[in-house]
């Protein structure tokens, strides 16, 4: 592999692995306050269909940004309602969020499907960017890109040193408690999905008003599933989300460049555009082969609703 080359698919590897940082690093906050959200995907298509005719109607990507967030909060305020106010299951909750914002951004997105925005151009930082071979790669690259760095260092500090994040994590293991002491659970709660929901917004405006810019259906493409599968992989840890997504970003960016190398493959090229997928499912396999893993990292309310004492 020449040095071209490489910087080229490291570029798209980071790019492919903004939105999964973004959504995980959201929905790691939501599980930790002990919200099992599984409709990710969904708030993810609504952010990016909204971002996508904001821009599209004001030609400033930023506030389709905004647009993005909104609505993707929106979307975890109706679930928050149903699973922390209505204490409805969270798992069918999140599923029926899931199926709703895909199909509704599907119907609202119908006038743009022939619509293109034009490219954000990237922001090159000095100097770094000409270090050989990982300059240009990483650091001519569009803003989201390095909000998602700040994203990540931001939420490790707030869960690892802050006394707000270790009040959301009491919440996330032992809500009774945490309300024993005076915490208002179900605020913290309702905090830690708007802040979940927010992101997964934010992470479908990177899709279609960056990375991709114009909208068709099905542009999340099981993003939204893949960033919860990256939540349990990276045992609800910041810097194993990092990690984890840009390992899945590769995957997809692998797939890509195979294809457009020309070789000639004795298996149908799908099958390579199922490797993300595939990835996936073989590392929620390898994580479930043993529970500790699973019982020891995750918070002990997760997925249970709490109903304050009077």
């Amino acid at each position: 592999m020449d040095a071209s080359l490489f910087s080229s698919m490291l570029f798209a590897t980071v790019v492919a692995g903004t939105p999964l940082i973004i959504v995980a690093l959201g929905l790691l906050v939501s599980e930790r306050a002990g919200v099992l959200n599984l409709g990710a995907e969904g708030m993810m298509a609504m952010g990016a269909v909204a971002a996508f005719a904001v821009t599209h109607g004001s030609g400033n990507p930023w506030l389709g940004v905004l647009a993005g967030m909104a609505t993707g909060t929106a979307m975890a305020l109706l679930f928050g309602f149903l699973a922390i106010t209505l204490q409805a299951n969270q798992v069918a909750s999140g599923l029926a969020l899931a199926i709703f914002g895909v199909g509704l951004s599907a119907f609202i997105g119908r006038p743009f499907e022939s619509v293109a925005l034009p490219a954000v151009p990237p922001i090159r930082i000095p100097f770094v960017a000409d270090i050989p071979l990982i300059g240009e790669a990483l650091y001519n690259q569009q803003a989201l890109v390095y909000l998602s760095w700040a994203l990540f260092w931001a939420v490790l500090w707030f869960l690892a040193r802050s006394r707000a994040g270790l009040v959301l994590r009491a919440v996330g293991e032992s809500p009774s408690s945490a309300h024993a002491i005076g915490y208002p659970v179900i605020r913290i709660r309702y905090l830690a999905v708007l802040f979940g929901g927010a992101m997964a917004g934010v992470g479908g405006a990177f899709l279609s008003v960056f990375y991709t810019p114009m909208w068709v259906e099905g542009l999340v493409a099981g993003r939204g599933w893949i960033a919860l599968a990256l939540v349990v992989f990276a045992t609800w840890r910041p810097l194993r989300v990092l990690v984890g997504a840009y390992l899945f970003g590769g995957v997809m960016i692998t797939q890509l460049f195979i294809q457009g190398s020309g070789l000639q493959l004795d298996f149908p090229s799908q099958l390579l555009s199922s490797l993300p997928y595939w990835a996936t499912i073989v590392v929620l396999v390898a994580i479930s082969r043993n529970p500790n893993t699973i019982r020891l990292n995750s918070p002990a309310s997760l997925g249970k609703p709490y109903r304050p004492e009077a």
